[in-house]
């Protein structure tokens, strides 16, 4: 080795799988170790308020647990998931207007997995997974693990625009593309807010058919709406071309990781033997516990209780907006947890990162959402957490830290205003991807 020359700490590096190179890690990861401080007041994550469960009665569900089911509760189980929770999931999913049978459901270690498991099987190197513009983080990492070719269809405040739609898919059929799946978040979108409207859901739901797409509807939030529900989800206008996930994790507790698929039942069974491959079986466990609190707690008025609370979160957002960032465009969810918000001109939300960390208010950068580098004028701030109290401070924070980018690109210009926030740093700012 010469003087000078850069140590390879990964001795490795050489034998890895090509597609291990897609595994990167996401902004919305590194900024944990960041935003979790206790002086930080993270707009960041979307993580719910779990403190809003009744403690009394988790202690005496996994009580229960333990009584009735004993050795059974802690040992390998079914691939496809336990019975019982999957009749659980049946039930959840007729609130929203899904009608399915108990052998349509697989149990997953949360919905990511369930992404996880589709791509598997569906995508090859170079296929195309057409996905909104913006889009789930999550989801990204995974179609990019697996090297897809990840196209983004523009949105609107009505969701993805099928015209757009329409244009992309005969965009990549001319260039020869393979298309593989179309992910979207038709209810209250992670990150961009908005809800997708019923007639554009039948309009996209037409073209996958047309196309032959299979479309993968992700349904994460639909329960939790604030003024009215969202539209019938997808699936319960065909049951064919579409494959339905769902999770515990924001109506009951994400630590607990259990989501589910519904497919049709060619892709069921292949569902289930990747994930017997990959896993064996999801918890036995925690799928009894969730099935134990669903059968024995009044679970409908525990998520009316989280409507409440993260709809006055929403709005305790919004009002320090319009009094602190009045420069802030933003959408206004009807649901969910999450605010999309575009930045005054000639700023740029990654760049302007490290100085909020320091004004000690985290927001996750738009870039996380796109895998073509787009949205640096976009933020996503989180609303589910923070009590609203401190919403409202962590807004205050964020409308400074604004203020004086606008005041350093009206002085210096948009190529200097990160160079003079790094001036502004005292210790290096983190690695926030």
């Amino acid at each position: 080795m010469t003087y000078g020359e850069a140590i390879d700490l990964d001795p490795w590096r050489s034998s890895y799988a090509v597609r291990s190179s897609g595994l990167n890690a996401s902004e919305v990861r590194s900024l944990f170790a960041v935003a979790n401080r206790k002086e930080v007041v993270s707009l960041a994550g979307g993580m719910p308020f779990v403190k809003a469960l009744p403690e009394t009665a988790l202690v005496d569900t996994v009580e229960r647990v333990i009584r009735s089911y004993g050795p059974e509760a802690l040992q390998y189980g079914s691939g496809q998931g336990d019975p019982g929770l999957r009749e659980v999931i049946l039930e959840v999913m007729a609130v929203e207007g899904v009608s399915a049978r108990i052998d349509d459901v697989v149990v997953t270690t949360g919905s990511q997995q369930a992404i996880d498991l589709l791509a598997k099987l569906f995508v090859d190197p170079g296929d195309v997974v057409l996905v909104e513009s913006p889009s789930y983080v999550g989801a990204l990492g995974v179609f990019r693990s697996y090297e897809a070719d990840i196209e983004h269809v523009p949105m609107d405040d009505q969701g993805i625009v099928p015209d757009a739609l329409r244009e992309r898919i005969q965009h990549l059929r001319a260039r020869g593309k393979t298309i593989k799946l179309l992910y979207v978040i038709p209810n209250f979108h992670n990150p961009a807010g908005v809800t997708l409207s019923s007639a554009r859901r039948e309009e996209v739901l037409d073209i996958a058919k047309e196309e032959g797409i299979l479309l993968v509807e992700d349904n994460p939030y639909g329960l939790i709406w604030f003024d009215s529900p969202a539209p019938a989800p997808i699936r319960s206008a065909d049951d064919e071309g579409v494959v339905y996930l769902g999770s515990f994790s924001k109506t009951f507790a994400p630590g607990l990781r259990v989501g589910w698929v519904v497919a049709p039942h060619s892709i069921r069974e292949k569902l289930i033997l990747a994930s017997e491959a990959a896993i064996l079986s999801p918890s036995v466990f925690t799928q009894l516990v969730i099935r134990t609190y669903f059968e024995t707690e009044d679970w409908r008025a525990q998520i009316e209780q989280f409507r409440l609370l993260y709809q006055e979160r929403r709005d305790a957002m919004e009002d320090a907006i319009r009094e602190h960032i009045p420069g802030l465009t933003h959408t206004t969810p009807g649901g969910g947890f999450f605010l999309w918000g575009t930045l005054p001109e000639g700023l740029d939300s990654k760049d302007m990162l490290p100085r909020a960390i320091t004004e000690l208010v985290a927001y996750t950068p738009g870039t996380a959402f796109f895998a073509n580098h787009e949205g640096r004028h976009n933020i996503r701030l989180a609303f589910c957490y923070p009590e609203p109290e401190r919403i409202r401070e962590g807004i205050a924070r964020l409308g400074r830290v604004i203020r004086d980018e606008i005041d350093i690109v009206n002085t210096f210009g948009p190529q200097q205003s990160s160079t003079r926030i790094d001036n502004h740093v005292d210790s290096p700012p983190p690695n926030l991807g």
